[in-house]
């Protein structure tokens, strides 16, 4: 039993990381609405392809016309995200029926069974709500946050607590912390279509501080119901607001995760601990040079979901760093 456990983790998590860069993929090749309801589409489980299921889909979304090649890239995503939702209810009813057994982990399953179920509902209103950016950024979020606890878990599995005394990583919780608020500003920023809204490096708009920018405006978080975000509604100032954000940011999370990195790297926590530090920083140069290219060539969509990809990889790294660090022995932090 243990072993299925085991292996359904490491399932999981690899179809939770391809779900994760769908989602990505979707947002980006403007297909959030390909479908407009939930959790069919043009009323069907399958992208209607005949002739009769076109009219029919066109009398019933008469303002939303059929985009076949949107519509299977959102139905692909429907189909693997619930994919992903069965093998995480497994995995908790796993853990509960093997609860007895003292290695076996049950709050953490448990846990994300009503994450993917919440994360389940963030969809569907992703859909009905009409791509709303907090809507569509707590998505995401939600997406590495199943993701992070999966990976997690894997982590139990195989590096489990030894019941020795062991310190809290706190340089590498900082890291976390600023990683995942880096990765929100990036939802918002892709949300509300504002990724070109500085379009040259590494200045914005031919200055180090732009003069157009409303950080007010940018930075509604809730703007009522009814409103279609596909596309963006925001004015270019708004947009270059959040754009710079994100710039800003990315700035101080690599800051402060090289200064992690670093401090572990020099503290001799052994070799766990060095080549987690290492994948964090080969992550992160990674993930810092996708930005760039992301701005210098025009948001390519492969570029633009390599961008994605390796956030996902770098919140990985980081969570490896955490847990690499959590069981060194206290006496060595």
């Amino acid at each position: 039993m243990k072993v299925w456990y085991q292996r359904l983790c490491v399932f999981a998590c690899l179809l939770a990381l391809v779900v994760v860069v769908m989602g990505a993929w979707v947002r980006l090749s403007d297909a959030g609405l390909g479908c407009p309801d939930w959790p069919g589409c043009y009323g069907s489980i399958v992208v209607p392809s005949t002739d009769l299921a076109i009219d029919a889909a066109q009398e019933a979304f008469p303002e939303r016309p059929l985009e076949a090649q949107k519509a299977w890239r959102e139905m692909i995503h429907r189909y693997a995200a619930s994919v992903l939702g069965l093998a995480i209810m497994l995995l908790a009813a796993l853990a509960i029926f093997n609860r007895k057994d003292p290695g076996q982990a049950v709050k953490v399953p448990v846990l994300l069974f009503f994450l993917v179920c919440f994360q389940g509902l963030l969809g569907m209103w992703t859909v009905t709500l009409l791509l709303k950016p907090l809507i569509v950024m707590a998505h995401l979020l939600g997406g590495l946050s199943t993701l992070g606890l999966l990976f997690w878990c894997i982590c139990e599995n195989r590096w489990p607590a030894s019941g020795r005394k062991t310190a809290a990583p706190i340089a590498a919780i900082v890291a976390l912390v600023v990683l995942i608020c880096q990765i929100a500003l990036g939802g918002w920023t892709s949300s509300n279509y504002a990724a070109l809204a500085c379009p040259d490096l590494p200045t914005c708009q031919g200055q180090w501080w732009p003069d157009q920018v409303d950080f007010s405006e940018g930075f509604v978080m809730w703007r009522g119901l009814g409103v279609n975000y596909e596309f963006g509604i925001l004015e270019a100032p708004a947009r270059v607001a959040i754009h710079y954000t994100h710039r800003l940011g990315a700035l101080i999370a690599f800051l402060v995760i090289v200064f992690a990195t670093h401090k572990y790297l020099r503290a001799g926590l052994g070799r766990r601990v060095s080549g987690a530090s290492m994948l964090v920083l080969a992550a992160l140069i990674t993930q810092i040079s996708l930005g760039i290219a992301t701005v210098w060539f025009g948001l390519p969509l492969l570029v633009a979901t390599g961008h994605n990809m390796v956030a996902a990889l770098l919140l990985l790294a980081v969570i490896n760093l955490n847990h690499a660090v959590l069981r060194a022995p206290a006496g060595k932090q």
